[in-house]
């Protein structure tokens, strides 16, 4: 596209002739980045006097910002007309990564003790909720390639609303994680929340008409 015709288009149109030309597979590189920084601040000291609850939050944190990313994708499209939907795809990916992470560091650094995993998963809610959106993640992760989309058809798009649910449980799990009514996890619920509705009104509104 030359100068004189880009010129013509209006902001939106510019930023995502542009976006075009950015593949998405540099994500999967960058997105590691993050997870070998906290391990590193876990090793130095840089994450508290409990390196491992700290890498456990950063961990599972970090996870939950990339879900409600990849969340905004479709709201942002719809009142900015900017479309990131090429790098929903390996946004999820990495979100999935994150929480298997997460999930690692919870069972063999700090459980330690297999014997009391499915204790912990039964008796404490905080847990169990966040065990439940793990499990819902993993056919989304399974079916985010090419194959499946060609394979599942419209049921591709019906399978990959769970990421509704998983955001919502993921959510909870922090609020409830925290000790007491903290501000910030509320506010990352309140988000998710306030995406979720952005994302469901206008279906809801095909329906009735």
């Amino acid at each position: 596209m030359n100068t004189r015709s880009e010129s013509r288009l209006s902001l939106d149109q510019r930023i995502n002739s542009r976006l075009r030309t950015v593949p998405a597979w540099p994500l999967y590189i960058i997105g590691v980045l993050p997870a070998v920084w906290y391990f590193w601040l876990g090793l130095t000291g840089g994450l508290g006097v409990e390196p491992i609850k700290g890498l456990e939050h950063a961990l599972g944190l970090f996870a939950l910002k990339l879900i409600i990313a990849g969340l905004a994708i479709t709201p942002l499209r719809r009142f900015t007309r900017v479309s990131l939907i090429r790098y929903r795809r390996a946004i999820g990916v990495m979100a999935f990564f994150y929480v298997l992470v997460h999930l690692a560091v919870w069972l063999v650094l700090d459980v330690q003790n297999w014997a009391l995993i499915w204790a912990d998963i039964v008796k404490r809610p905080y847990i169990t909720i966040g065990m439940v959106a793990f499990v819902l993640m993993i056919p989304l992760a399974a079916t985010s390639n090419n194959w499946a989309v060609r394979k599942l058809r419209s049921n591709w798009r019906r399978l990959h609303r769970l990421a509704y649910p998983v955001a919502i449980l993921g959510a909870v799990h922090y609020v409830m994680l925290v000790k007491g009514w903290q501000t910030k996890p509320l506010i990352y619920l309140a988000i998710i929340v306030v995406l979720l509705a952005l994302r469901l009104t206008p279906a809801r509104r095909r329906t009735m008409a």
